[in-house]
């Protein structure tokens, strides 16, 4: 970790340092919130699409009219390289990763009402691989998060003992990995719109049901100090785009 701003600061990153993670209240822009908010109908329609083209309901961990992690749209809409390489983030990253920054992945995560939205205790590394250095989750919510509507749990450092990768398990039904089955229910990060939860790739976390009657929307988005291969070392392992160098930002927006 490297310096602290007027976004990011030294408290946020004492609290990263020993807990993993840290929240900034509310700090999206009207424009940015708008902005992102203005691909999620796409993301799930995008993922409607596949799975009619597959003739199920199901791929992967994505469930129809459920739950939607629906990736990469930023190659599909690039008006979103306008947050995803924004001064905001920048400082994000230099705070926390240090002067060299590759945007790793992104997708929208967004739970119907249905109480059958949950997801399981899982590491965000978990559904990478155990080779390679943490990496940044900006967990963006893009409405009001509730406990109802099925907020993010984090097990921090303190309470998992956890602070690297650790083994998961493929849940049979819903395909999610899974690494944590104790009876900790994890601390709730409610949060405002345009609030960014800021953790780990290591920090063990789960979220709740949706039990409302609207959609939850949440934006993530990932940043490596590295380029983070493949298993097998053939290729990168999602997006590789470069981001800071030297601190500056290298990005086209």
């Amino acid at each position: 970790m490297t310096s602290t701003t007027d976004l990011v600061t030294r408290e946020h990153l004492d609290q990263f340092r020993d807990e993993g993670y840290f929240v900034l209240d509310s700090v999206l822009s009207d424009e940015q919130l708008e902005l992102l908010r203005g691909g999620a109908q796409y993301s799930i329609d995008k993922l409607d699409a596949a799975m009619d083209a597959a003739g199920t309901d199901s791929l992967g961990i994505n469930h129809r009219g459920k739950r939607y992690f629906s990736s990469m749209i930023y190659q599909d809409r690039p008006e979103l390289r306008q947050f995803l390489f924004s001064d905001t983030m920048a400082e994000i990253c230099r705070a926390t990763l240090g002067d060299e920054a590759y945007l790793f992945w992104e997708q929208y995560v967004i739970k119907a009402g249905d109480p059958n939205t949950a997801f399981a205790w899982h590491q965000d590394s978990g559904y990478v691989h155990e080779d390679h250095e943490p990496y940044l989750t900006c967990w963006i919510a893009l409405d009001d998060v509730t406990e109802e509507n099925g907020s993010v749990y984090l097990l921090p450092y303190s309470r998992s003992g956890i602070r690297s990768y650790i083994k998961h398990i493929q849940d049979p039904e819903l395909n999610d990995m899974v690494c944590y089955f104790g009876s900790d229910p994890g601390i709730p990060m409610t949060a405002r719109a345009g609030s960014i939860v800021v953790f780990s790739s290591v920090v063990i976390h789960r979220s709740g049901p949706n039990l409302t009657d609207r959609n939850r929307r949440v934006y993530i988005a990932q940043y490596s100090k590295e380029v983070i291969p493949a298993k097998d070392g053939t290729s990168a392992h999602g997006s590789f785009d470069p981001f800071l160098d030297g601190g500056h930002i290298v990005a086209e927006r």
